[in-house]
């Protein structure tokens, strides 16, 4: 439960700040169960902290970096409770919850690009891994034989991590194409990672995943979509793309485009996770907000059907809608990004561009609540780019800011009720050397009480920190 009430928020108070050492951060969101918090960091380590003093309980090292929230739940057929992750190497883990120990570590996907990049999701004793990777990068190197990953779901037992099924977003194993200009083979189709974490939907028996761009011609028929697997089997049971013919790689946008595929597209994929929500009158609909700028809306029940769609941001390779949108029973609420570089030789945040934040009627699509891009000043790296995740309570919806700020609205007319600026130093309950920066990625975690949040997500141009700020309501 989150324990905060919209009236409490605007005596949100920092209560502690924990920094990661170095110059490494967290680019996942905390998770906050039974006075535990359970966080992972660049630095290649699992934190179990005491959620409400921020002390370090145990630590865990792992075979790379966690960037995805941590999954927590019995673990099934035992008396143990078991935290479940993934990491950059693909990587999936269960450890014991109170003591750190680990319990099983299963590789999911061979490819050396690989990555988990989203928080696994446990039902019925199965736990659904999302598969992502860094080819989109590496396949930006002429001499690179570009493309030959696939996004895929693993399904593995709770119990024992033993793998049940994989279900690959692209049919088709990738072929040799053609070759590029020095000669290099090409593959294709490629591409259609899983950034974010699976949805569940009990009463289809199916989970739901959203899927990135391709990496290379032919540009494949599942990638910028939402697939709907079955649960038992990962047999693909619809598919509904938003942006056809997305072929693209980093290299479309730098200096060398040898392996940029002929008409490119915009990299338009998904980055966060479609929400399942049951409407007031009963309907369900499939949400999510895309890069592209447009938020979707789907029936569930008629095999993805487009109930429809609606553009909030001009969208672009960092967003549009970026990491993540949050809803209730009537609204959808999504950020916008739109963040945009000045090309002067230091590709420095555009401090005009970008920015707002939008409730959506989930009933119509029609925009019933917004909040206009907030300007950010003279400060280093400024710009009103909103593309961190949003987080909401009954009445208040957070959103951080690429400038640093985190701030709460009001649902009802989009009234600022709460900030704070967290691109500053702090004195870290852990005695490292603290620095907060720019919001990007994960979006606020609330829970017994307290707010937290990352601050120092510098990797698109935002001033970089490395701290976990926690919040609780003062007194009057």
């Amino acid at each position: 439960m989150a324990g905060l009430t919209a009236e409490e928020v605007p005596r949100l108070r920092l209560k502690w700040a924990y920094a990661f050492p170095g110059a490494s951060v967290s680019f996942a969101p905390p998770t906050i169960v039974g006075g535990l918090l359970f966080i992972g960091g660049t630095d290649r380590k699992v934190h179990a902290l005491d959620a409400r003093s921020g002390c370090t309980l145990w630590t865990l090292p792992t075979d790379a970096a966690v960037r995805a929230a941590i999954s927590f739940a019995p673990l099934p057929g035992t008396d143990q409770f078991a935290i479940f992750f993934g990491d950059l190497r693909a990587n999936a883990y269960a450890v014991n919850a109170l003591t750190g120990a680990l319990i099983w570590k299963t590789k999911v996907e061979e490819h050396p690009a690989a990555r988990i990049t989203g928080a696994p999701t446990l039902h019925s004793g199965v736990l659904y891994v999302p598969v992502s990777s860094l080819e989109e990068a590496a396949g930006s190197q002429a001499s690179y034989e570009c493309c030959t990953f696939r996004g895929s779901v693993v399904a593995l037992e709770a119990l024992t991590g033993k793998p049940v099924w994989q279900a690959y977003t692209i049919p088709e194993v990738p072929h040799p194409t053609s070759k590029n200009t020095r000669g290099t083979q090409l593959f294709g189709p490629s591409g259609a990672a899983v950034w974010s974490a699976p949805t569940i939907d009990p009463k289809r028996n199916a989970v739901y995943v959203a899927t990135s761009n391709s990496y290379s011609n032919p540009p494949a028929a599942t990638a910028d979509a939402i697939l709907a697997f079955e649960l038992a089997t990962g047999k693909l049971l619809w598919k509904q793309q938003a942006t056809p013919k997305d072929a693209f790689i980093v290299a479309c946008y730098g200096a060398d485009r040898t392996n940029c595929p002929d008409e490119h597209g915009p990299d338009h994929d998904f980055g966060q996770s479609p929400i399942l929500v049951t409407l007031r009158d009963g309907r369900r609909v499939l949400a999510i907000a895309q890069k592209s700028g447009v938020v979707h809306a789907l029936d569930p029940d008629d095999d993805g059907k487009i109930l429809w769609q609606t553009r909030v941001g001009k969208g672009g390779a960092l967003g549009g809608s970026e990491w993540g949108s949050a809803a209730d029973q009537d609204r959808i609420y999504v950020a916008n990004s739109d963040v945009r570089f000045l090309h002067d030789g230091t590709r420095r945040l555009d401090s005009t561009q970008g920015g707002g934040l939008f409730g959506l009627d989930l009933a119509s699509g029609k925009i019933a609540m917004e909040v206009s891009p907030v300007a950010c000043g003279d400060r280093l790296q400024c710009s009103p780019a909103l593309s961190a995740a949003v987080s909401l309570i009954p009445g208040v919806v957070f959103s951080g800011g690429v400038s640093g700020f985190l701030r709460a609205y009001a649902i009802a007319d989009g009234k600022l009720l709460w900030e704070f600026d967290t691109a500053r130093d702090y004195t870290a309950v852990n005695g490292v050397p603290a620095h907060g920066g720019a919001i990007d990625g994960p979006g606020p975690v609330i829970a017994g009480g307290m707010l937290y949040t990352n601050s120092g997500y510098g990797q698109w141009g935002g001033v970089a920190g490395n701290v976990l700020l926690a919040f609780e309501v003062g007194k009057e």
